[in-house]
């Protein structure tokens, strides 16, 4: 394969014009919404997918952190298409770019933090020194507490990116491999195929995986803040 290792994470452009906004917009194609008295399959199984998600995220969300329900559904949902849709050939993902990560990252936690400081003044700014903390380390266990607050939305990006992105690089490893030794040993190429469908199973596991964690760490910070 001669093409670069990176290739499939550049954004895809048309004349000039960068057409990652149509690919992030493409998955809500994916979940049409029915007028019918009566729904299909494919509708039925959504909505039951849906509301066994909710239940599982925010049953123990008090009123003001079940308002949420509705966004972090719609995220759920868009990760997880994107997630898949990248694992299509020749095909791209957003989620393996960190700026896009961030983008969703920061604008959840800050409203779950600001939602915090509003609603638990107190509660909030406890967090930031633990109770019996000895008057000494007052000052380093603040500015320890304080990092660790702003870096839960680079971790919630960073874990996204680097799980989706490792997983694509060893197909495409194993599938160079595989094809170069096509023409080397049969049996060998055999196995390295083996190797990558198993792999491709398990990375839309993986796919789906990480759109649930990440929105399941999102209902956290919004549980802690609420």
């Amino acid at each position: 394969m001669n093409e670069n290792l990176f290739t499939s994470f550049i954004t895809p452009v048309i004349l000039g014009l960068p057409l990652v906004t149509l690919v992030i917009l493409f998955p809500s194609l994916l979940f049409p919404t029915s007028n019918r008295l009566i729904n299909n399959r494919l509708i039925s199984l959504q909505q039951w997918a849906l509301q066994l998600m909710s239940k599982q995220m925010m049953s123990t969300h008090n009123t003001k952190g079940q308002t949420w329900t509705l966004m972090l559904m719609s995220l759920i949902l868009f990760i997880g298409s994107t997630n898949l849709l990248g694992l299509l050939p020749h095909s791209f993902t957003p989620t393996t770019q960190l700026s896009m990560n961030l983008g969703m990252a920061i604008p959840l936690w800050a409203g779950a933090v600001v939602t915090g400081f509003r609603n638990k003044t107190k509660a909030s700014l406890a967090h930031f020194l633990p109770q019996g903390t000895p008057t000494p380390l007052i000052p380093m266990l603040v500015i320890i507490e304080t990092i660790s607050l702003f870096i839960q939305p680079v971790a919630l990006a960073v874990r996204l990116t680097a799980n989706i992105t490792a997983g694509h690089l060893l197909i495409h490893l194993i599938g160079g491999a595989t094809l170069a030794l096509l023409n080397i040993n049969t049996t060998t190429a055999l196995i390295t195929f083996t190797i990558l469908a198993l792999l491709t199973i398990l990375e839309f596991a993986v796919a789906m995986i990480q759109a649930y964690v990440f929105t399941l760490l999102v209902s956290l910070y919004l549980h802690d803040n609420t």
